[in-house]
């Protein structure tokens, strides 16, 4: 079983003004400095923003999205209608707003769960693949499940129950967001081993880790299953 995104990691050409700007913007804590990272709290989430310097590096023009309690959605508007030219879309009665960062990755925030912070963890990420029915089914294999498919775009959503995954072959989606590419990302897993041992024969690569197992899936994205 799988459950919480514990990160997701950006790729950055410069970690000073990619920093400042979620400092800034988001208001997100700064927990913890590395030589080529800044890891944010981004409320029980950990945001990574890594300079291109190894193996895993982190995803380009990433669209994610960070859960905020329904009430403080309007605070958001406020804030950030002032610096940026937003998009807003509906989905059943919950809101969603979109822009982007200094390095192309769409930003979204959306109404989902509740807390006593404006920003309560990321609940979505979209990964860039090449044959959507081959990534479906390795992460139907891995255990999400898949919630939706695209009518008018080619995608498939699955979920873990608390966090959701959208794949997506090459288009422009929502706000004119794309999918990422070698994405970096760590998920929660009852039993990594057990879990990662289900899509051995499809992965490219499985790596026992220290702190879990590191799957490279078919289309190149990192996937760190920690216990």
């Amino acid at each position: 079983m799988l459950s919480s995104l514990r990160w997701l990691a950006l790729e950055v050409k410069y970690l000073g003004p990619a920093g400042e700007f979620y400092e800034r913007h988001l208001d997100l804590p700064l927990a913890e400095q590395r030589e080529a990272e800044l890891v944010f709290d981004a409320g029980g989430t950990d945001l990574v923003l890594r300079r291109p310097s190894g193996v895993p590096r982190g995803g380009l023009h990433v669209h994610y999205a960070f859960a905020t309690p329904p009430d403080r959605y309007d605070g958001w508007w406020e804030h950030l209608s002032k610096r940026f030219d937003l998009t807003e879309h509906r989905f059943g009665s919950a809101r969603s707003l979109y822009f982007y960062d200094i390095e192309g990755n769409c930003v979204e925030i959306g109404q989902r769960g509740e807390g006593d912070r404006d920003i309560t963890g990321i609940f979505e990420v979209v990964l860039e693949v090449e044959d959507l029915g081959r990534a479906e089914a390795f992460y139907e294999t891995l255990g999400m499940d898949v919630t939706s498919r695209g009518e008018e775009r080619r995608r498939v959503r699955l979920t873990t129950g608390a966090f959701d995954l959208e794949l997506w072959e090459p288009h422009l989606g929502l706000a004119d967001a794309r999918g990422g590419v070698h994405v970096d990302f760590g998920v929660e897993a009852e039993d990594p081993t057990a879990a990662a041992e289900r899509v051995r024969g499809r992965a490219c690569d499985v790596e026992p880790l220290a702190e879990g197992v590191r799957i490279r899936d078919p289309d190149g994205h990192y996937l760190t299953l920690v216990a």
